[in-house]
């Protein structure tokens, strides 16, 4: 009965249907609104061919002719009252049919502005230009924020009474974790962190890239800020209504201060990801194209960043600085290029400023073992302090004893439920990792990489991601090879190529 019922196409459900009516793009709302009147039908399709309701003689206009939308009379009423249109409804009348097909939702969805994007979004945490490494740390290890904005301003936190000031004060970067510990990974500054430190943040800015950080109106389009991502762009700075009261603002103390301005205005940003979760959320709109593979669509980047298992993890430095500017990750391999875990910004971010005495000292295997949640094991802690006092590295040595005394360690041979699971769209390393104590109720993350295949969905890939917060997802083959790596970016460019054809 199943293969019976399977076997029916749709012209089976097509029996005793009527013929549907149907008007040419170019006729008129009043055009349609006879149609309507005197149709039983509720709705009117309209059709990209010109030629007499669709009577044609040609096999070639009947493959030209598509049906591109309906109306009914609810968009000719809709229609009506809007302002320009209640005082004269027979000019209105007049107006061509593809008005009314303005509103549908590929129209809906272009229609959104950043400011619909910002709903709900925090007000971003701030520092001067002037300020320093160590303050910048001190910000990160109390906020929430995995990112630390970065302003030409001086004045008390961005809070001032001057409009010159508003339009003169710009955020020019941004700073993180991973920008802290891979400068005092240089040689310079690994013998004396706590003199590293006390560097302006400016020097933490030298290596980003221009344009990642744009300046943008709430009213800018969702295309717009699409296009700008394309382009480079990481973090769209947005401003945004305060609800604290100014006399609550200059109360506030300077720690986690966000970003105020006169009249109570503050400032938000999006990200990437941002953008392709707020698509996600429209993915209906972009069928087919979303279930087509990764592949086929050609995102797959061939062009990564990897470093051997075994390879001391002080070569990857550069290699995280780039993922991190690129908003990728460095894969940790083995010598036949099977992937094994990663070596990610994203993980990083959530750490301590002490592993630059890890990734100082230790292969790119045990730095995985270091930084995988949990705790890092005790005999790695054991092996850093080993190799600072070989190296002579007093200053970090210091530094790393006072951390590690603090922080809870993890056996080799320790286990869980969760870790005795398969799961099949990542990659696992040996240990796991916990943050200091100041860190302990941040989410967490592992070395684990995750991954997807060249026949995997477009949808699957961004759900993987999102579910991950990650901005990338590796392509493996079979047998874990590593074959590439699929970034937001190129998704937003397939969703931008499909937005403009829903558009034509």
């Amino acid at each position: 009965m199943a293969a019976r019922l399977l076997a029916h196409d749709v012209s089976d459900l097509c029996l005793g249907k009527p013929s549907i009516t149907s008007l040419p793009i170019s006729a008129t709302i009043h055009d349609a609104l006879t149609e309507l009147k005197s149709s039983e039908d509720t709705h009117i399709s309209i059709w990209t061919c010109t030629h007499n309701h669709l009577v044609v003689s040609d096999d070639q206009l009947i493959s030209e002719c598509r049906c591109v939308g309906k109306i009914c009379m609810v968009d000719i009423i809709c229609y009506l009252c809007k302002e320009d249109n209640i005082s004269d409804p027979s000019t209105a009348l007049k107006s061509p049919v593809s008005v009314l097909m303005s509103h549908g939702r590929p129209a809906r969805l272009l229609a959104h502005d950043v400011s619909d994007l910002c709903l709900g979004k925090p007000s971003i945490t701030s520092l001067p230009i002037s300020a320093t490494i160590h303050d910048a740390l001190t910000e990160l290890k109390s906020s929430e924020d995995t990112h630390i904005s970065i302003w030409t301003c001086t004045h008390n936190h961005l809070v001032v009474s001057d409009d010159q000031l508003i339009s003169e004060c710009r955020c020019v970067g941004k700073i993180c974790m991973v920008d802290i510990i891979c400068y005092l990974c240089k040689e310079d500054n690994i013998s004396d962190p706590s003199t590293a430190l006390k560097s302006p943040v400016s020097v933490l800015m030298s290596h980003g890239r221009p344009g990642v950080i744009q300046h943008v109106e709430p009213s800018f389009s969702l295309l717009q800020a699409i296009d700008l991502i394309i382009n480079g762009a990481q973090n769209l700075v947005i401003p945004i209504k305060n609800k604290t009261t100014k006399r609550k603002q200059l109360r506030q103390y300077p720690t986690n201060a966000p970003t105020a301005h006169v009249g109570g205005r503050e400032f938000c940003w999006l990200t990437q990801e941002d953008v392709v979760r707020f698509l996600l959320s429209s993915i209906g709109l972009f069928s087919p194209t979303a279930a087509f593979s990764i592949e086929s669509l050609g995102i797959i980047t061939t062009d990564f960043l990897t470093i051997n298992y075994h390879s001391p993890a002080s070569k990857a430095v550069h290699a995280i600085a780039s993922s991190l500017v690129e908003q990728t990750s460095v894969a940790v391999i083995d010598d036949d290029g099977v992937l094994i875990g990663e070596i990610s910004p994203f993980t990083l971010n959530y750490c301590d400023e002490m592993v630059a005495a890890a990734i100082t000292t230790l292969s790119a295997g045990d730095l995985m073992a270091y930084i995988d949640c949990g705790g890092p094991p005790e005999d790695i802690i054991k092996l850093v302090e080993e190799r600072l006092k070989e190296r002579n590295l007093t200053g970090m040595l210091e530094e790393f004893s006072v951390y590690s005394s603090g922080i809870p360690f993890c056996s080799n041979n320790s286990s869980s439920d969760e870790e005795s699971l398969p799961s099949p769209t990542t990659t696992r390393s040996g240990g796991r990792y916990n943050r200091s104590s100041s860190y302990s109720a941040r989410i967490m993350r592992r070395a684990e990489a995750i991954v997807c295949y060249p026949g995997s969905s477009l949808v699957a890939v961004m759900i993987q991601a999102i579910a991950h917060r990650v901005s990338y997802v590796w392509v493996i083959e079979e047998d874990c090879s590593v074959v590439g790596i699929v970034r937001f970016c190129g998704m937003l460019e397939v969703f931008r190529e499909h937005l403009e054809r829903m558009c034509d």
